[in-house]
């Protein structure tokens, strides 16, 4: 086969795929009788949803060529890691055509493939020969893995003994180094420490010309890092498909939009009434901002008691995974608080906003004297997407000016 030819070689093939299953064991059980009796099982037809019964996967259709990345992105319960073990053969569709051509190397699952009671070593040899090679083509390969892997001293330690990050480092090193024709990766590489995850990617780079990749993660910089085309799953369909990844990462971002008050502890005094963005828009219930524009929060408060101190009010953003990223400045003596019998008001402003493109949420703390005693803590107050055409992993994207040494 030319090169040319090869390049554009269809390895994956995706058509109409549906996935259904029962909520009910026991049901399932039952319909998977009526099925087998009924000849009506496996791919022949497409039925109509009985009780009990919901679609996983519905109607997934793509076509992947070798030197291609398609990144699949949906929230928790969308539909990708069904999909996934429909590509690998695990599981069969209910309806549509998988045709994988080539090679298949997968890392769906941490440790997924491994016998637990044998060595490292023992299952090199044994996913090599389930991906097609033979022990002498495994042979010359195996030294590349083990180092690759980075765990020489315990390549002949059962891998039941091995930590997540090493399972992980060990099935990357095999899926990897074997250069299949299509390579799954299914959020593995959310185990591994920084400096093993540049190291795949640089491998990726390396393997991508000869292969076709389909990438699964929640890290959407890791998405936009590697991914030439994306689908966005929701509820087992596509919401989106095409080339355009930043699109379809904007929409993945908001779905955080829905604002769930989250009352972590409250003594009664106040009450949150109110919080919003000023001189911004909503936009499917989601506040938009661009990067380096200034953030000005309102905030209103109503009292249940009276009060003879002013609160402090500590606000914390977090990032889309729920890490802490910063806090403003509490008020002071000098803050220009507004107060009355029954309520509060004020608007914090923070100039020049930096975060990085994405989804942030907002908690706050209200507390009390020298030692901040609590009066309420609630999170999740209010969500905002920052704008920018860049998606990077750190949550800030620091503004700069270069210049030459004068």
């Amino acid at each position: 086969m030319s090169e040319e030819k090869q390049k554009n070689e269809v390895l994956i093939e995706v058509e109409g795929v549906s996935k259904k299953f029962c909520k009910d064991l026991k049901t399932s059980l039952w319909y998977g009788v009526k099925d087998i009796f009924a000849n009506v099982g496996g791919n022949k037809h497409e039925r109509q949803l009985r009780p009990k019964e919901f679609w996983a996967v519905k109607d997934i259709s793509f076509q992947l060529r070798r030197g291609e990345c398609i990144g699949l992105i949906g929230h928790n319960g969308a539909g990708k890691s069904t999909l996934l073990k429909m590509l690998n053969g695990l599981i069969n569709p209910d309806a549509g055509k998988i045709t994988m051509r080539g090679r298949v190397g997968a890392l769906i699952e941490l440790g997924a493939g491994f016998n637990p009671i044998l060595s490292g070593r023992e299952n090199i040899y044994n996913n090599g020969a389930i991906l097609g090679f033979t022990r002498k083509e495994i042979e010359e390969k195996i030294d590349a893995i083990i180092a690759f892997a980075e765990i020489e001293e315990f390549i002949d330690m059962p891998v039941q003994h091995y930590s997540s990050g090493m399972k992980v480092r060990l099935g990357f090193g095999v899926a990897a180094q074997m250069e299949p024709d299509i390579l799954i990766i299914d959020e593995v590489l959310a185990v591994g420490d920084l400096g093993f995850i540049l190291k795949c990617f640089k491998t990726i780079d390396d393997i991508l010309p000869k292969t076709a990749v389909v990438f699964v993660s929640h890290s959407m910089p890791m998405v936009s890092r590697v991914c030439s085309q994306i689908i966005l799953m929701e509820r087992g369909k596509s919401r989106f498909k095409g080339n355009n990844v930043a699109k379809a990462i904007d929409l993945y971002y908001q779905k955080f939009s829905s604002i769930e008050n989250n009352i972590v502890f409250d003594d009664g005094t106040v009450v949150l009434e109110d919080i919003s963005i000023l001189d911004k828009n909503l936009k499917k219930k989601l506040y938009q901002i661009n990067w380096g524009e200034d953030l000005k929060l309102y905030f209103k408060f109503s009292l249940k008691k009276a009060i003879n101190f002013i609160p402090y009010f500590k606000i914390i953003f977090f990032d889309k995974e729920q890490r802490p990223i910063g806090v403003l400045e509490e008020n002071n003596s000098n803050s220009e608080i507004f107060i009355t019998n029954d309520r509060i008001e004020f608007v914090v402003q923070h100039k020049n906003i930096q975060f990085s493109k994405g989804i942030y949420s907002i908690n706050i703390l209200v507390a009390k004297g020298q030692m901040r005693a609590p009066i309420l803590r609630q999170n999740d107050i209010l969500k905002f997407q920052v704008l920018h055409e860049k998606e990077i992993w750190p949550p800030f994207l620091l503004s700069s000016i270069y210049s030459k040494n004068n």
